[in-house]
């Protein structure tokens, strides 16, 4: 049931946030293969990437990392297929971040029904010594997600790729 959810989350996400993305864009982007393009073997750091960090996945095959937002120490599952940063909202509080109910403005389909999102930006994520500067996110309400998830409008923005069963990201 819960990977229905995350999965019905994600699909909602990335129908509201990519039309946006997409028209954001003036200039061609450069190929995806550029963002996952193999790395030597090794694990080591590549000469091109001065920082780097292995994630193993853990007992259920997925990954997951614990990063600073803004500061603050939170945990996150890694989610290649979530368009934004999701937050549930007692995490985002603990940033000093209350939107208002009239904020949630982002429809968001889980396995539950529709819930509505907050959009935000957060100042500052590192993850391991990776880090992103103002980072779109969505707040979302706690029991319309069960952890907090770490999407594209932070991995886009470092060099990742699945390598020997881990996942490696470069900055």
């Amino acid at each position: 049931m819960r990977n229905v959810m995350i999965f019905a989350f994600l699909a909602v996400v990335v129908a509201a946030v990519a039309p946006r993305y997409f028209a954001s864009i003036s200039a061609p982007a450069a190929p995806v293969a550029d963002v996952v393009t193999p790395a030597p073997a090794a694990p080591a750091p590549s000469s091109t990437y001065g920082r780097n960090m292995t994630i193993e996945p853990g007992r259920n095959g997925h990954f997951s990392v614990a990063a600073e937002v803004d500061g603050r120490r939170m945990d996150f599952l890694i989610d290649t297929g979530a368009s934004v940063i999701a937050l549930r909202e007692q995490d985002a509080a603990r940033l000093g971040i209350h939107p208002a109910r009239r904020e949630y403005t982002a429809n968001v389909a889980t396995a539950n029904g529709v819930v509505r999102g907050a959009p935000v930006e957060l100042g500052l994520v590192e993850v391991g010594s990776l880090s992103v500067r103002n980072v779109a996110a969505l707040v979302l309400p706690d029991d319309a997600l069960g952890q907090n998830l770490l999407g594209m409008s932070f991995l886009s923005r470092v060099r990742w790729e699945h390598r020997d069963g881990r996942l490696v990201l470069e900055q």
